[in-house]
């Protein structure tokens, strides 16, 4: 089945997911054993500037912002339509600042599609931030307000500023990502080799409504690569009857060629089965490979950007993605030397 148009991707950017469409480097079992390592790596599909792409249902593909090359491959649990696991994918309307979350919701169905839709929207309203934190505030503030429900989630999102060649990340309450780093062919935690500061809790959100979110920083270089990934990864049953664990998907990970990005994540899932590990939850896994840093998008882009978002303003669209108001942040968009920040 041929992979999706841009148009339908677009057009499902703003519902709460992705079609569930099988791509041809997809899969439709939930048992590893019987996924097959494609031969040919997909086509890059790019992100617009303004444009927010993601969703709760089945996807296999590669995406492309600048400076960085974004992999998605998500499963629903028992080939389900939908699933629990959140993704999404964001430009800003200068194409310098992407952002990239995964979120795993508790629950599933129509419950977790309206989530969906709601952390669209606030990636949608703080696209144009730098900084990440006041997005993953107010995400918590939403899954505070449905604590009664006993909804919560744990999340990851990470920005990529592409002036910079740096990646942000805050986490709340998820797995820990691991970071490839090109240089040295070596894999490890992201958690243990970015300095947090002290007293941060960054518990799963919906929890505690005053809980206090904070990020730290990688700086990346072209082939650097950073994968993110949900629970069932770590908590998969191994043939001896024990959870893989973080450790264990971290072994699995120092027997991967790093040099091959656009196929990592299908080896990944093989040798997860070689290994004798059944799937047994949702499953995503997002990969981002750095192609150093990037001025972002061009001028016909950027241009086009910023009369898409005065038209939205003056139709009073609601949820309207208001800039940071920083020197890096709006200097940087008319004067490259402007973007560099005062890093702490």
């Amino acid at each position: 089945m041929p992979r999706p148009a841009r148009s339908d991707l677009r057009r499902c950017s703003y519902t709460c997911g992705i079609r569930a469409e099988r791509t041809p480097y997809g899969y439709d079992r939930t048992d590893v054993s019987d996924l097959a390592v494609p031969t040919s790596p997909p086509s890059a599909t790019s992100i617009a500037c303004l444009e927010v792409w993601g969703g709760n249902e089945p996807i296999d593909t590669r995406l492309s912002v600048p400076g960085m090359d974004v992999f998605v491959y998500a499963l629903p649990f028992e080939n389900s339509l939908a699933g629990g696991d959140v993704h999404f994918v964001s430009s800003c309307g200068s194409g310098r600042i992407a952002r990239l979350m995964i979120a795993d919701v508790s629950g599933h169905g129509d419950v977790v599609a309206g989530l969906a839709r709601t952390l669209r929207d606030l990636m949608r309203r703080y696209m144009n931030h730098i900084d990440q934190r006041t997005l993953v505030m107010r995400m918590n503030e939403r899954f505070t307000e449905l604590s009664e429900t006993g909804r919560f989630a744990t999340a990851i999102v990470m920005t990529y500023y592409s002036p910079e060649g740096v990646l942000s990340l805050c986490n709340a309450g998820h797995p820990p990502p691991l970071l490839y780093r090109a240089r040295t062919k070596s894999w490890e935690f992201v958690d243990s080799v970015g300095a947090m500061p002290e007293g941060v809790s960054n518990i799963p959100l919906g929890i505690l409504a005053d809980a206090g979110y904070e990020q730290f920083e990688l700086d990346l270089e072209a082939g650097d690569l950073v994968l993110a990934y949900t629970d069932s990864l770590v908590e998969a049953q191994q043939r001896d009857g024990t959870l893989l664990d973080a450790e264990g998907l971290l072994t699995i990970a120092r027997t991967l060629d790093g040099a091959q990005p656009e196929h990592l994540v299908h080896h990944l899932l093989a040798k997860l089965a070689v290994a004798g590990v059944k799937l047994a939850d949702d499953t995503t896994v997002v990969l981002a490979r750095s192609h150093g840093k990037s001025p972002g998008a061009n001028f016909a882009k950027r241009l086009w950007a910023n009369l898409r978002w005065v038209g939205q303003l003056l139709t009073f669209r609601r949820n309207m993605p208001w800039p940071e108001f920083t020197l890096a942040n709006l200097g940087g968009m008319i004067i490259p030397g402007l973007s560099k920040r005062k890093r702490r």
